[in-house]
């Protein structure tokens, strides 16, 4: 009766902690931790509601719902609604893919390197936008991963149906895989899966049997696509648990982690969710991979409580939001100030600005055409046109090494701008 008479305190204070972190705080006066835990437990399991994911046993996974949690998909909603003030020229449709393409190239790397990727950021980099084949399976799982992060911008209105999840699997581990035929097919019962730590070979999650993840893949299509449960959930807390969904069920022999946040960020536009398009989770999730980890095994050894990774996940994503947000920030200041820098040049269009304003802040650049075409999404002959109308006003200098130019801002770069007057760039070269 006294922990009965304290529930109501402990779940107005309820950080939603797991036992393994409630045992090492103090316990209230007067009772043990034992007592304190019960009474939060009694308390959490009247706000329980169950999905139709099972665990190996055939026990429900169940979704608390805490106010720390509708705290945080309030601010989610918030945020975003708040950075829907794009700049005007991140407005303008072909702008706005540059930015777009920076973020899936973002997300691409950083995935690929949460699965073990071992490419730098900058070699990656230099290697989506100039469009060099990939040199080792690292690079290639950064490739896969971009290429797949496009196909989902044009699935967004699709349902999401078994056949669907094995093309994104097989698009995102094509050429990756140990066994090249797992690539888009179920792991087979001979295929021994299972998520341990790759040091020490401590096994953290053995997923249900090879014979399962048919019938239960079309539970999970059904979930995504909204047609369970019977109760309304934030679209982005079943977003999220999609997420879990995949990597709990881990359906193929490698590339889950990678499949499962492809499908979060299929849902999350899929629920007109659409300035995802600009958010990268896989950066925020790079930095500290170890509560990421836990997020799933609290979830697991918790009365399959997918609280402890829905509140996780809704915090990477408050934090990504604000990332957004503070990019736009700079962005609109970086705006600003090329507008005033490039006063007298008002008449080059968005992408020579772009590659001008960034020349002005990385001065040793070198800048190849199929570079420029990549990043703005424009044909190969409107990208040579823009560089050597630059070259053309002394902006750049070009130097051809092969069959290929390399194009160099000069050192006075600042001075020239200033001194350029008002005329419009050339027509472009034909040669």
């Amino acid at each position: 009766m006294e922990i009965m008479g304290q529930m109501q305190s402990w779940k107005n204070q309820d950080r939603y902690l797991h036992w393994d972190d409630i045992r090492r705080r103090p316990a209230p006066t007067g009772f043990t931790h034992k007592d304190w835990w019960l009474g939060i437990k009694l308390a959490r399991q009247g706000q329980y509601r169950q999905i139709s994911l099972k665990d190996k046993k055939g026990g429900p996974f169940q979704l608390g719902q805490p106010d720390s949690l509708a705290e945080l998909l309030h601010k989610i909603d918030c945020g975003l609604g708040a950075v829907l003030g794009l700049p005007d020229a991140i407005g303008h449709p072909s702008v706005r893919d540059r930015y777009v393409i920076n973020t899936l190239i973002q997300e691409s790397i950083t995935s690929s390197q949460l699965e073990g990727a071992a490419t730098t950021r900058a070699v990656a980099k230099e290697m989506l936008r100039s469009g060099r084949p990939p040199r080792d399976k690292g690079e290639r799982m950064i490739l896969n991963n971009y290429l797949t992060m496009q196909h989902i911008r044009d699935l967004r209105d699709d349902d999401l149906t078994p056949a669907l999840v094995f093309e994104l699997h097989r698009r995102i581990t094509t050429d990756t895989l140990d066994k090249p035929d797992a690539a888009g097919r179920l792991r087979q019962a001979s295929e021994d899966v299972r998520v341990e730590d790759g040091i020490e070979g401590t096994v953290f999650h053995r997923p249900p049997l090879a014979e399962e993840p048919p019938g239960r893949l079309e539970v999970m299509c059904d979930f995504a696509n909204g047609k369970t449960p019977n109760f309304f959930i934030h679209p982005v807390v079943r977003a999220i648990t999609l997420h879990f969904w995949l990597a709990y069920d881990h359906p193929f022999v490698d590339g889950n982690g990678r499949t499962a946040r492809a499908l979060f960020y299929w849902a999350m536009l899929r629920q007109k969710y659409d300035l995802f398009e600009f958010i990268s989770i896989s950066d925020i999730l790079l930095r500290a991979p170890v509560r990421y980890a836990m997020a799933f095994l609290h979830t697991e050894t918790d009365d399959n409580d997918l609280t402890y990774f829905i509140l996780h996940q809704a915090q990477v994503i408050r934090d990504a939001v604000d990332a957004l947000r503070d990019y736009l920030a700079r962005k609109k200041k970086e705006l600003r100030e090329t507008a005033e820098a490039l006063h007298g040049l008002k008449r080059l269009n968005h992408r020579q600005q772009a590659l001008i304003s960034h020349a002005l802040r990385e001065p040793h650049t070198v800048y190849l055409i199929s570079a420029h075409q990549q990043s703005h999404g424009v044909t190969h002959q409107t990208a040579r046109d823009d560089l050597f109308d630059l070259v053309g006003l002394g902006l750049l200098s070009a130097n051809k090494e092969g069959r290929r130019y390399n194009f160099r801002a000069p050192a006075d770069l600042g001075g020239r701008i200033s001194n350029l007057g008002p005329k419009a760039p050339s027509a472009g070269r034909s040669d």
